[in-house]
């Protein structure tokens, strides 16, 4: 059996090891903090992607019912309002937790 010394030794030592590998851990992040230039091109990767899956909706089945230019059209402009959507609802988010961050106490004076 281990003496009662060689025993609170190892419990000092786990203890201070458990807290220099505490103090060595990564921190975890809480919000993540984008540049405008991450948030431009977030926006702009959104309306782009609705304009090609409309477009692609749009073509596909303009080959398939033989209707060429209308579905075509059509859907550009749904791929595109989507897009707008999608970018004014990312920006509302990011508008959102920038006031969270900033205290989150102050009221919307534009809407």
């Amino acid at each position: 059996m281990p003496d009662p010394d060689e025993q609170r030794r190892m419990a000092e030592f786990e203890k201070r090891l458990a807290a220099a590998k505490e103090a060595q851990a990564p921190k975890p992040r809480g919000d993540e903090h984008y540049s405008q230039a991450q948030l431009a091109w977030r926006m702009v990767i959104e309306l782009v992607a609705g304009l090609a899956i409309g477009f692609g909706i749009g073509y596909g089945l303009d080959i398939l019912l033989g209707t060429m230019p209308i579905l075509l059209v059509v859907f550009t402009l749904l791929g595109f309002a989507a897009g707008i959507k999608t970018m004014l609802r990312s920006a509302r988010e990011v508008e959102q937790a920038k006031q969270a961050a900033d205290g989150g106490d102050e009221t919307d004076e534009g809407d």
